[in-house]
């Protein structure tokens, strides 16, 4: 186990932390911190805290890598689109022609930004930015009279 020292001034902070700080995981954190600066064993600290004991190892390495502000920092990855950087001249294009199916919206952002995505993807961007789908359906055509005189369920043709 690492062995880790604390100062009172960051005992009574991660105290204070583990139930005030206004994100959850941080206050997970603290409560791990808590359970270390009070001298608990890995196993103990991982039973009350409910996080496995690499958990609790990358909690105390965050620690000693950059202190108290290093643990507070909450940085979870979140992918950009290259789309984003398209996405006034796809929203003004769409608003002067919008598709009448996701695939021709998929095309004519290929053409445009020569980015290629799949439907589902496009589909979630294109809401991101506003877009509503409206399901279409078609008008049925007018029966010949030849069909009007058949009884229902048989067809000729």
């Amino acid at each position: 186990m690492i062995k880790v020292t604390f100062i009172d001034e960051e005992k009574e902070q991660i105290k204070y932390e583990r139930y005030h700080h206004p994100h959850l995981r941080v206050q997970q954190k603290m409560e791990v911190l808590h359970l270390k600066a009070l001298g608990l064993k890995l196993h103990l600290i991982c039973l009350i805290a409910n996080v496995t004991p690499n958990t609790v190892r990358n909690y105390i390495k965050q620690y000693l890598r950059g202190g108290l502000e290093e643990v507070k920092r909450v940085n979870f990855y979140r992918p950009q689109s290259e789309l984003d950087e398209h996405k006034e001249s796809i929203e003004d294009y769409f608003e002067k022609h919008p598709p009448s199916s996701i695939a021709e919206a998929v095309k004519k952002i290929e053409e445009l930004t020569g980015i290629k995505r799949g439907l589902t993807q496009v589909r979630k961007f294109l809401k991101s930015i506003g877009f509503k789908f409206r399901k279409v359906g078609s008008i049925p055509a007018k029966m010949v009279d030849e069909l009007k005189k058949t009884p229902k369920g048989i067809y000729r043709k």
